[in-house]
């Protein structure tokens, strides 16, 4: 996702900020790396596991689940592809399994019943997360982990992993607004019939209705975004309106996201086991950045190995800093709802 005219960006808009970005950064585990994925069995899980198959930077991926026969299935089902993909290791296990892993990435969740309130799944999730968080402590983890949480209500359940983890803050992050960034910038250049990959909008905020697209500093291929040929208001209202909708278009059709929140997971894991230092919109802990406190929340940040390495602030349109603020107080309000502050 974000590449290097993303990085321009930052360059102009913030000099001093780009200046004090590591170049050329590299890890002594790249080829070592261990990554478990927390609800492996499942369809989020096993799409994230397969991109990471392809992906072929990985040493070893660990599918961990409830359902034992689903998770070896799954396991099962990628080991017999090995011989085509990538030379690594393919395993399944309980809980245990996560305990050397270099990346823990938690995509196990709930899905809403009919008829429940979007809070009354939230604190099923909670109430999941915890358990899932209790089996980490249980069996143990290494202290230099990236725990990376998939799971939703995602910045909620981020802020609880961060809150009772003995880890670092910035070696917790959260999948955040990555898949959200891609589903707009893709749609974008559908639309405009442009090549994916020139198209450079990124989605701040809450993963939720409070997300904010960053329109001020989008371009498609080096190009202000306002001055490329067909781009009007209309358009880009219509264009985040149906990326505001896609999730549950998704799910309407096809039950659930798979392959789009698949790769969005891998790139940010490669991003970590490569340490590429490159900027991405996930979930980590504020303090300070936009006027963001003590929430977790999506903004530009740093992204290597040892996890959210620094947040970067862009300058924004003032309705745009006035939005994520805003979702940032939404946030605060609903973890103080679910987790009594």
């Amino acid at each position: 996702m974000p590449d290097p005219v993303d990085e321009e960006v930052i360059k102009s808009a913030n000099p001093a900020a780009f200046n004090a970005i590591p170049r050329n950064c590299t890890s002594n585990r790249n080829n070592q790396m261990k990554v478990s994925i927390i609800g492996g069995g499942g369809l989020v899980g096993s799409c994230a596991a397969s991109a990471l198959q392809f992906g072929g930077i990985v040493r070893e991926i660990n599918l961990v689940d409830v359902n034992q026969d689903l998770v070896e299935g799954q396991a099962l089902d990628l080991l017999h592809g090995a011989s085509l993909t990538s030379d690594q290791r393919i395993t399944s296990s309980g809980a245990d399994g996560a305990k050397d892993a270099d990346v823990i990435c938690i995509t196990a969740g709930l899905r809403r019943k009919p008829d429940e309130s979007r809070l009354d799944l939230i604190n099923r999730n909670v109430a999941l997360f915890r358990s899932i968080l209790g089996d980490m402590k249980k069996h143990g983890y290494r202290k230099d982990a990236i725990v990376f949480v998939v799971s939703n209500p995602v910045d909620v359940l981020t802020y609880l992993a961060v809150r009772e983890l003995e880890l670092p803050p910035n070696q917790v992050l959260g999948l955040g607004t990555v898949l959200d960034t891609t589903r707009l910038r893709s749609m974008l250049a559908q639309r405009l019939n442009v090549q994916p990959s020139q198209v450079h909008v990124t989605i701040y905020g809450e993963h939720g209705d409070s997300m904010v697209a960053n329109w001020s500093n989008a371009q498609i291929g080096g190009l202000p975004v306002d001055k490329y040929p067909g781009v009007t208001p209309a358009l880009i209202a219509e264009v985040e309106k149906k990326t505001r909708g896609s999730g549950a278009e998704v799910i309407k059709k096809k039950g659930g996201a798979g392959f789009a929140v698949g790769v969005s997971i891998a790139d940010v894991i490669h991003n970590i086991a490569l340490d590429r230092h490159r900027i991405l919109p996930v979930s980590s802990l504020q303090n300070g950045a936009y006027g963001l406190h003590d929430v977790c929340i999506s903004v530009p940040t740093i992204v290597g190995r040892r996890g959210a390495v620094s947040h970067i602030e862009v300058e924004l349109w003032p309705k745009e800093l006035t939005a994520l603020q805003k979702s940032g107080q939404v946030l605060r309000e609903t973890i103080d709802k679910v987790l009594g502050g």
